[in-house]
């Protein structure tokens, strides 16, 4: 068994889709700072040093996207799972700007799977 603690942040505004990442991603050995308020996030990031970052696309105050950008100022390496319940359109814009600045990013759309959201995890 590894002792290597994978580390993961979540931010969605509906609070149930972020339990249900972090139960999931806990499940399968990450270390989980689950957040509803994308507010928090930066802090937050800069503070975990997250693997993997799990980011819902519409959330009030601030845009998934916004984050995405902020995410490749930061030089960020983090693998990026881009969650949507909205239009796929979003989740192809993440990709895009994933693409162009050098970020490891791939869309699902919600409502997503549990046995999808391990994989992705995996």
């Amino acid at each position: 068994m590894s002792d290597i603690v994978k580390r993961l942040l979540v931010v969605d505004d509906e609070p149930d889709f972020a339990d249900f990442v972090k139960r999931t991603a806990e499940g399968v050995g990450y270390e989980v700072t689950a957040l509803s308020d994308p507010n928090l996030f930066k802090e937050a990031y800069r503070a975990t040093d997250p693997d993997v970052v799990v980011l819902d696309m519409v959330m009030p105050d601030i845009e998934g996207i916004e984050l995405v950008q902020w995410l490749a100022e930061q030089e960020c390496e983090a693998r990026i799972l881009v969650v949507t319940g909205y239009n796929p359109y979003y989740g192809k814009m993440a990709l895009g700007l994933g693409e162009v600045r050098g970020l490891k990013v791939e869309t699902h759309q919600k409502p997503i799977s549990l046995a999808t959201l391990r994989e992705a995890l995996s």
